[in-house]
């Protein structure tokens, strides 16, 4: 069994939050909070998935796609 604490959480959000910011520029707000609501195991998926991001609307597809699947 994986424990997961929240200092896990916090630090894969930092990264994934700033290769975001690199690679987009400014992340909305609205964005921003939605990805805070991810678990461990999807920031962990979203930092590999932000690598073939061009744009914005393709993060925005990936968290709608997540959402579907809860």
């Amino acid at each position: 069994m994986e424990i997961v604490t929240s200092w896990m959480i916090e630090g894969e959000l930092k990264i994934v939050l700033r290769l975001l910011t690199r690679r987009m520029g400014e992340i909305a707000a609205e964005l921003q909070s939605q990805i805070r609501q991810l678990s461990l195991t999807q920031l962990e998926d979203l930092a590999e998935a932000l690598l073939d991001f061009e744009a914005q609307t393709d993060l925005v597809a990936w968290l709608q796609r997540v959402s579907a699947e809860e």
